[in-house]
């Protein structure tokens, strides 16, 4: 791969769209778009705040679970690089506001990877700075 196949306009265009609706999909608690935006496989990860997430079926029960409650955030910053035409990553630091009104800064970085279905996260991680 060259440097000229990294952040193809057309491809980065692509994931970053992908990208706007999944957060739009984590602010509502869209669990559908959630579930379908990341890759149906026993292989997917997603790494949240305190859980540890491994399959399609964890990644799912756990958005069903969750409180559809205090979800909203702000982005801070949104980096997306792809890599040829199929592989991308999304990093976002955000800011959102605690139950107690205090103000916590995260940040989530995913891996996407362009099936036959679309842009899919692959890997997820969550955390928050302290």
């Amino acid at each position: 791969m060259s440097d000229s196949d990294i952040n193809l306009p057309a491809v980065r265009a692509e994931l970053t769209a992908a990208s706007d609706r999944y957060e739009a999909a984590l602010v509502a608690n869209d669990v559908p778009v959630l579930q379908e935006l990341f890759w149906d496989s026993p292989h997917v990860i997603r790494f949240g705040a305190t859980e540890n997430l491994y399959g399609t079926a964890e990644i799912e029960a756990f958005r069903k679970a969750r409180p559809a409650v205090g979800l909203a955030r702000k982005t801070v910053r949104r980096d997306v690089v792809t890599f040829g035409t199929d592989t991308g990553s999304v990093t976002v630091e955000f800011e959102r506001t605690n139950a107690d009104g205090t103000p916590q800064r995260g940040r989530q970085s995913q891996f996407w990877r362009r099936f036959p279905a679309g842009w899919r996260v692959v890997s997820a991680h969550v955390s928050a700075i302290k």
